[in-house]
Order: C-alpha cells, then structure tokens, then sequence
C-alpha cells in the first residue's frame, strides 16, 4: 500500500463539478492499495498518516502530526501510485489490486483514521476526480506499507 501525502493549506474534491470533499489546514493523502495488501497494511500506514510528524512547531520544526494540530485530512484513492514505468512508455498497474479489494481497503484505511477523531473527507472510489490542493511548503511525502512490493 503506498501514500503521498502532501501537507495543504486548503483542499478540496469535485465529482461532476460537485464538491465532494472540502478541508482546511491539514493532509491530503492520495492512497494506492496494492496485490497482496491487507488490513494490517492498512492499519500501519493510517497510523503512520496521522502521527507523521510534517507541521511546524514554534521553532519552526517538524514536530507535530495531524493529530498534535488537530489537522483535517481528506483521502483521496489513486490506484497510478502503484504505477511500474520501468519498460516502455506506457504505466503498468498490474500491481494494483482488483477493484473490490482496493475499495475494501480504502475504506478500511478511512476508517482506521477517522477512528482518530480527525476531521476526514474523501474523494469517491473509482471515480473521476478534480482535486484542488494548496501544498503547504511545499511539503510532499511517500509512505508505503512494510509489505509493498518494490518496483522492478
């Protein structure tokens, strides 16, 4: 399972011209769920999201999670994460997981962070998605559960 979460000021999702999602300061994570992945991975990589340690302190430091500021978080699902481009031209996404799985998963994943107390929006599964992003930084990270697998 892999992340790339990006720390915004602002955030929003839009299926057919219609909001969906909508946050203020906080993560936008954009969730790719892998062949093999389980709830275990799922699990790790939600804690992982909501203790990630990428907003400032009054040092100026990255000491504080989304949990410390009480950020919000929208989750937005991305199966091209699990992109392999290593041949050719064209992405191979044979190491994302089937539609059923990797919805089953996402939603587990949302679950596992809302169960936090934060704020939590999301995109629609499988769907075409508009998202607005005002990267904060900008400060871009990728997590990946400890059972992804690596590229070839």
């Amino acid at each position: 399972m892999k992340a790339l979460v990006q720390r915004v000021a602002k955030a929003s999702v839009s299926v057919n011209d219609k909001i969906v999602g909508k946050i203020g300061p906080g993560l936008v994570v954009f969730l790719g769920v892998a062949q093999g992945d389980s709830k275990e991975d799922a699990n790790y990589l939600a804690n992982k999201v909501v203790n990630l340690r990428i907003f400032a302190d009054e040092s100026s430091k990255f000491s504080l999670s989304a949990l410390d500021t009480t950020g919000d978080i929208l989750i937005v699902s991305q199966f091209t994460l699990l992109a392999d481009t290593h041949k050719g031209r064209r992405p191979d996404f044979t190491a994302a997981a089937p539609p059923d799985l990797a919805k089953e998963l996402y939603e587990f994943f949302v679950e596992q962070v809302r169960s936090t107390g934060l704020n939590v929006e999301t995109g629609f599964f499988q769907e075409h998605m508009l998202v607005e992003i005002h990267n904060d930084g900008p400060v871009t990270i990728s997590l990946e559960s400890k059972n992804t697998p690596k590229s070839k």
